[in-house]
């Protein structure tokens, strides 16, 4: 083969889900722990335990995956702002490359319902992602975001995303944790890009 031909890019496969939220029950159900609702999507659909962890500061599982595969599942247990502490902790316990690491948040620009996979980016203003890009360093890891809509008649944003989905968005929140539970799995299966084609 000569060094003309262009290889493939690499595939971008997940070895560490991490779903952002907050601790506390009060924070159950709130738009702005829509990720660790996720990662509960996933630990059930694939039966893999989730425990608290005081070394990684947060609820840990490993299990198989989809494909068989180890797969990680995590939900920092420091508050958003401090979420990539928990997120670092695992990376270098396992040794496993930022890239290799995808996270799940809410996103205010996306509609309830939508879901968008990237393979990089900034934070966009989202506190846990600013505590993630922070502790590993780069931008350079692959985020599933899920709509959680504008905020329409709240006195601020924080009450808004700490706040309970309404009864008509409540609906679609089990088919959203399905789609979101579909692309992670196509994520694992075909890589990310392909999840990207197809779930954005």
């Amino acid at each position: 083969m000569t060094e003309a031909t262009a290889t493939p890019p690499a595939l971008v496969i997940p070895r560490l889900i991490v779903g952002l939220g907050n601790p506390e029950p009060k924070y159950d159900r709130t738009r702005h722990n829509i990720g660790f609702a996720a990662v509960d999507a996933l630990a059930n659909s694939w039966q893999i335990p989730l425990s608290e962890n005081r070394k990684f500061q947060a609820e840990f599982g490993e299990g198989r995956g989809p494909q068989a595969d180890k797969i990680r599942l995590l939900k920092p247990l420091t508050y958003m702002n401090q979420s990539g502490q928990a997120i670092r902790a695992v990376t270098d316990w396992f040794k496993i490359p930022s890239g290799s690491v995808l996270v799940i948040y809410d996103d205010m620009d996306l509609p309830v319902g939508k879901i968008r996979l990237r393979l990089s980016g900034s934070a966009g203003g989202h506190n846990g992602m600013k505590s993630a890009i922070a502790h590993l360093g780069t931008q350079n890891f692959p985020r599933l975001r899920i709509g959680i809509g504008k905020p329409q008649g709240f006195s601020s944003t924080v009450s808004y995303v700490l706040g309970q989905f309404s009864s008509d968005e409540v609906h679609h929140i089990p088919q959203v944790l399905s789609l979101v539970v579909e692309a992670v799995e196509l994520s694992l299966k075909q890589g990310v890009e392909k999840a990207m084609n197809r779930y954005n």
